[in-house]
């Protein structure tokens, strides 16, 4: 039995405020026209339009905002997985922060994450501290990432080794370096042996170009340009597993590089170490 997951990419332009219920309707329309598919996300601040730090102060919501909640009922209305991009959250102790939320097609949320890399000076969100990767039941698990994180290969590397099989990358990329991050999300992939999702904004709010990369790095889905399409995919769980385990190409098995013994590899970056004892993702029993 496969471990497979239909997922829609909607590449769309950011809305021009967060109205839910439009929300809802544009999402009511996308879903009935790609009625098979299981898990809908949309692109970083798809949703929170502030583009000025006072306007994001002023936006910026607690995470058990009734707004919020809306989002939630709309993935129980729906019976989809939902990640609907990111939005400004005040944290508990009053900072604001860049924040991606997925629901389940209970309603339930089970997964916000603080974009710990904000792509600074132009960012004024507080950074996160810590990285999330939640369970899709019988299917594996899924690490949240937001545009800029992708740049920073610790990032990936984390959420690989917390037993990820899949990134969701979120992104509002309006920037010519937008050709740079494909080559990053391929790198990334192949690196770390799994799907990776990068998902950008339409134009005007973005450049769009938003692509799915399997873990032995083969582009799934692509769009070519910025104009508004929605990417849908068949992600094959299993295929992270398969590809660790037989080598990408069939050769190369970087998560099974040390051997009992090996001696512990010092990090001077990071004024730590590689332990070869713990070198490899997370199993299911260690999650």
């Amino acid at each position: 039995m496969t471990r497979s997951l239909t997922m829609a990419l909607a590449q769309v332009a950011a809305e021009p405020r967060f109205e839910v219920e439009a929300f809802g309707e544009r999402l009511r329309t996308l879903v009935r026209r790609n009625p098979t598919a299981e898990f809908w996300a949309f692109p970083e601040l798809h949703l929170d339009a502030a583009d000025t730090a006072e306007r994001i102060e002023a936006s910026a919501r607690p995470i058990d905002d009734p707004r919020l909640d809306a989002l939630g009922a709309l993935a129980r209305e729906l019976g989809i997985w939902l990640a609907p991009g990111t939005v400004y959250e005040r944290g508990e102790r009053g900072a604001v922060h860049n924040t991606a939320l997925v629901f389940a097609p209970s309603g339930e949320r089970v997964a916000s994450y603080r974009k710990i890399f904000p792509w600074r000076p132009a960012e004024s969100a507080a950074p996160g501290d810590r990285f999330e990767v939640f369970e899709l039941p019988g299917l594996g698990r899924i690490g949240l990432s937001i545009c800029y994180d992708i740049w920073f290969p610790e990032h990936a590397r984390h959420l690989a080794w917390l037993g990820a099989d899949v990134i969701l990358n979120l992104v509002q990329t309006a920037t010519s370096d937008r050709e740079q991050e494909l080559a990053i999300v391929r790198g990334n992939a192949v690196m770390n042996q799994l799907w990776i999702a990068s998902i950008n904004a339409a134009a005007p709010t973005g450049r769009g170009r938003s692509l799915v990369v399997d873990p032995t790095g083969s582009v799934r889905a692509a769009s070519p340009d910025a104009s508004e399409e929605v990417l849908t995919v068949v992600v094959d769980f299993g295929l992270t597993e398969l590809t660790r385990d037989r080598g990408t190409a069939g050769v190369s098995r970087p998560w099974s590089q040390f051997r009992e013994g090996d001696a512990p590899i010092t990090l001077p970056l990071y004024d730590g170490r590689i332990e070869p004892s713990s070198w490899h993702p997370r199993s299911k029993e260690n999650r």
